[in-house]
Parts: structure tokens; C-alpha cells; sequence
């Protein structure tokens, strides 16, 4: 079947996946529904036990959806078991095989495939220029480290050109340093091959950095899709807010609404404008939420005013926390850069300013 630009690689439509019978069962999966673009690289992100590996391995065909169909440009690839479908997965734990060499691991899965041994030798070789590994190809898997151990099962993974790349926290056993390195080999992987990669992981951090969307979930739902961006800067409930980054809560009167914004008194007194959540029903009290780079200290007029509790040096930057008048806490992060901010102490009275579109009411 023939790519076409623009379209969608994966639809999964109201899937449901049930374990257990009667008392004991549990929806791991409740009817989720999302849309994989061609060529992106899409993170499914969230807790331990959200869902997001069991939507992998549906997408995989390690299991069958409950309900629901799974589709793969356009064709219900729900009923197909793993090796009929043109989709390869990366695990955590990489599962090569030790007495073999680097190039012999990625031939591996050609060799099962039944592809001629020309054909084989020049895949292997394109895959080993393109994770940088020619001067290892005959190395045992035992003999590598941890990064140059990922690498190949990435090769031996892309080797086949599968439509779909599925990648299970595949970084969780590596180092910081060695996290950070390989964040960006992935994107530059996947960039080069234009295969949709969909990359499962808890780390906040890890999806901001690599993905071009999101997709937040929470107990067996996904509560929002979108750009990290979006995610970061306009979280649509509570849980998506709190799970990416920090945040200030505070609680609103909404005293109207127009044009996607609404007239939000806080609980502090002042009353300031915030952008409504997609999705945000009408009611009389909500939740707003300021990011903490997105407010500045100040000691002349300011839309919120208080008392600073604590500063935390954390060396790139500094956190102050706020009690403010109506006696929630605020926390405002302030850039260590030379002239940025302003130095404050514990006890001293302080204003703060809010930035423009940086106040969001939360639908939940």
C-alpha cells in the first residue's frame, strides 16, 4: 500500500482492553481513541499503569483489544498477529542475542524474513553507518556497552523498514548522561528514516524534548493530545498540569467569559484574564493555572501580592515561594542570568506579575 503524504500511519478507534473476568476484571484500556500522523514522532506518556504500554503492545499485536479497531494506514490490523504486520518494536531490555555479533543481531530478522543474502549484507551495512557502528560490526553484544547495545537493537529494529517503529522506555536502563545523548541519536533516527516512531515513556523531561505531539494519559484514558508546547503551556485538566513540570494552582470565581478567555477572580482578591481549556463547560468556580517562569517578581504594582516564604538556589535558577494574601503559595522562577530578576528575602513583602496568556482555567 502506497505512503501518502499527510495521512494518518496509525488510528486507534475506541479501543478497550478488559483482564480478568467478572470482579476481578480491569480496564486497562477505556476506550481510547488517537490519531498517528506519517513520519512524527508521538509519545504516549504517563504513570506506571496508565496504559500506555498495554496500547503499545495492541498497536504491536502482543495482545487483542477487548473492543475497537486498530488501524494501519486505513487497514484493521487488530485481528493480525505480530508477524504480519509491518510494525517492529524496541523493549527495555533490548533482548539481543549475546553470542552473536553486532552485524550478525541485525541481520538477524532479514535473514527470518528470507531476504537474499546481497540484499542483507547491504542493509546490515546501511544500518550500521546509519547508528554509527561500523568499527564495533564484529563485536559480540556482550562486549558493548549499554548505549552501543541500544543502538544495534535500533538497527536491527529498523532494519526490516517497518511502517511503525515501537519504542518501549527503551532509555530507562541507561545513565543520565547517556539518556540525554541518546534522546537526541532517536530523534535524529527518526528524522533520517522517516518512520513514525511511537515512543512510550514517564519521563516528562524525555517526551518535551523528543516528540513532535503528546499523548498525556491517565488510568486507561488519554486526557490530552497535542505538541509538547501545548502540553507545557496549555494544559486542558488538572492532571496534565501537575504531571508535566511544575505549576501554580489557584482558585477562581469565573465572573464571565468571551472569546476563548474568562474574567477569573482569585481567591487572592485580584481579578486577571485567563485562556479557557478546550472543551471547558461554564461554571461558577475553577481551577487556574500560572507556569512559574511565566510570572516575574516585582516591588511596585503587580497582579498578586504577598509574603515570601522560602528561595531555593538551584543553580540555573532560583525558586521563591510566595504566600500570597488570600493564602495559597505561588512559586515564581527566576533565570540566574546577570541583571535577571530580583534578589528577595524571607519575610519581605513582594509583588508579582503574571504574564501575558500565561493564566489557563482547567476544564476538570
Amino acid at each position: 500500500m502506497p505512503d501518502q503524504p499527510g495521512r494518518n500511519a496509525i488510528e486507534v478507534r475506541g479501543v478497550r482492553k478488559v483482564f480478568g473476568t467478572g470482579e476481578a476484571q480491569v480496564a486497562a484500556l477505556d476506550t481510547v481513541s488517537v490519531s498517528i500522523r506519517e513520519n512524527e514522532f508521538f509519545t504516549l506518556l504517563g504513570p506506571s499503569g496508565c496504559g500506555k504500554t498495554t496500547l503499545l503492545r495492541l498497536i504491536a499485536g502482543f495482545d487483542f483489544p477487548s473492543a475497537g479497531e486498530i488501524l494501519l494506514y486505513g487497514q484493521d490490523i487488530a485481528p493480525l498477529p505480530p508477524f504480519k504486520r509491518p510494525v517492529n518494536t524496541v523493549f527495555q531490555s533490548y533482548a539481543l542475542f549475546p553470542h552473536m555479533t553486532v552485524a550478525q543481531n541485525i541481520a538477524f530478522g532479514l535473514e527470518m524474513l528470507g531476504k537474499p543474502k546481497e540484499e542483507v549484507k547491504a542493509r546490515v551495512s546501511e544500518m550500521l553507518r546509519l547508528v554509527r557502528m561500523e568499527a564495533l560490526k564484529d563485536r559480540r553484544t556482550s562486549q558493548i556497552s549499554g548505549g552501543q547495545q541500544q543502538r544495534v537493537a535500533l538497527a536491527r529494529a529498523l532494519a526490516p523498514q517497518p511502517k511503525v517503529l515501537l519504542l518501549d522506555e527503551p532509555l530507562s536502563a541507561l545513565d543520565y548522561k547517556l539518556r540525554k545523548e541518546m534522546q537526541i541519536e532517536l530523534k535524529r533516527l527518526q528524522h533520517q528514516t522517516g518512520i513514525t516512531f511511537i515512543f512510550v515513556t514517564h519521563d516528562q523531561e524525555e517526551a518535551l524534548t523528543m516528540s513532535d505531539r503528546i499523548a498525556v494519559m491517565s488510568a486507561g484514558k488519554i486526557l490530552q493530545v497535542g505538541s509538547p508546547r501545548d502540553i507545557y503551556d496549555k494544559p486542558a485538566e488538572r492532571f496534565v498540569a501537575d504531571f508535566i513540570g511544575e505549576t501554580n494552582f489557584l482558585t477562581a470565581a469565573i465572573d464571565g467569559m468571551a472569546n476563548g478567555k474568562a474574567r477569573a477572580t482569585l481567591k487572592s482578591g485580584p481579578t486577571i484574564t485567563a485562556t479557557l481549556a478546550e472543551g471547558f463547560q461554564p461554571k461558577a468556580e475553577a481551577t487556574v493555572v500560572i507556569r512559574p517562569e511565566h510570572a516575574r517578581l516585582v516591588r511596585d504594582a503587580a497582579d498578586l501580592s504577598g509574603t515570601v516564604e522560602t528561595v531555593v538556589y538551584f543553580g540555573t535558577d532560583t525558586h521563591i515561594h510566595v504566600k500570597l494574601d488570600g493564602g495559597e503559595t505561588f512559586i515564581v522562577r527566576q533565570q540566574n542570568a546577570r541583571g535577571a530578576g530580583i534578589d528577595c528575602q524571607r519575610g519581605e513583602r513582594i509583588g508579582i506579575v503574571i504574564g501575558e496568556d500565561a493564566a489557563q482555567v482547567l476544564r476538570d
